[in-house]
């Protein structure tokens, strides 16, 4: 059963609780990132944001609240090379070794997501970037929200499909259709943008899945609640899992876009990549 909801005039999808089988043991998939064994879990019944947090209603938490996401404070946050102006690609003095395609970027923020001269002006329908999982957490607190769990996140991502590829089915591309903002061409040097996006699209620029969510695939990843090593409590761990993949990941490199696979990052970490959407409880009414 899907009905709607408004909170803090976001449309959210009541998703309804059951059991599914979690995870891939597919050829390709990543066995360092624990996606298998498939097991059957259970998740009670919450809503769920019909997408990721947009630049939109970021905007209206900060102009609310004066909050700083960590990338602001810290002055810096990571941007894909291909996305620079050339006046602030010649600025750029450090890239990490294992990725030089990230770019440590001077003023890169939720606000100015390419650094100095970027805005968020014609983009306030596209998915927040450059936010940590603190940033996310804030938001959360603010909105009266919270995180998805990863157990949520996949069962809502599936929409009902039984150990499907992606979140609308096994074929990337059905009728030669794009379904989600993922990387064409040859990563990391050239992008064809055959979905119509180099970089990240609006949140809802792609067919919904079988629950009414948006963009479960794709466009940018989003933070969960839970540790990337569910063996370890919250307070000890800082890798928090992130899901859906984003408008960087090729088969080529990362196909993680597929609806089983996960990754990590710490929770002060942000990149021009990396968003959020929130979730609900069910408010139990008393006799």
């Amino acid at each position: 059963m899907i009905n709607t909801e408004t909170a803090n005039d976001d449309p959210m999808i009541f998703i309804e609780g059951g059991s599914f089988l979690m995870g891939s043991e597919d050829d390709d998939a990543h066995i360092e990132d624990r996606e298998g064994p498939i097991r059957e879990e259970i998740v009670e019944s919450f809503f769920i944001d019909q997408t990721a947090v947009t630049n939109e209603s970021f905007k209206k938490f900060v102009d609310k609240t004066g909050y700083q996401t960590e990338a602001e404070i810290y002055g810096w946050s990571f941007v894909f090379h291909l996305l620079l102006s050339k006046e602030v690609k010649s600025q750029v003095q450090n890239v990490p070794a294992q990725t030089p395609w990230w770019c440590v970027v001077a003023g890169a923020n939720w606000s100015q997501p390419e650094g100095p001269g970027s805005s968020i002006k014609n983009r306030m329908d596209h998915p927040v970037v450059h936010v940590s999982w603190n940033d996310a957490m804030a938001y959360c607190v603010w909105s009266g929200k919270r995180l998805l769990n990863e157990k949520e996140w996949e069962y809502a991502a599936r929409g009902g499909l039984i150990q499907k590829r992606y979140s609308w089915g096994n074929e990337l591309y059905p009728d030669q259709r794009h379904m989600c903002n993922i990387w064409q061409g040859s990563f990391p040097s050239e992008n064809s943008a055959e979905d119509g996006y180099v970089g990240t699209s609006p949140v809802k620029a792609f067919p919904k899945n079988h629950f009414g969510l948006y963009g479960m695939a794709g466009n940018v990843w989003e933070w969960c609640a839970n540790n990337f090593d569910w063996d370890l409590s919250n307070i000890d761990d800082n890798s928090k899992t992130v899901k859906g993949g984003s408008y960087l990941c090729h088969d080529s490199y990362c196909n993680r876009y597929r609806v089983a696979a996960r990754t990590s990052n710490t929770i002060d970490s942000s990149t021009g990549n990396m968003g959020f959407r929130c979730a609900k409880d069910i408010v139990k009414k008393s006799n």
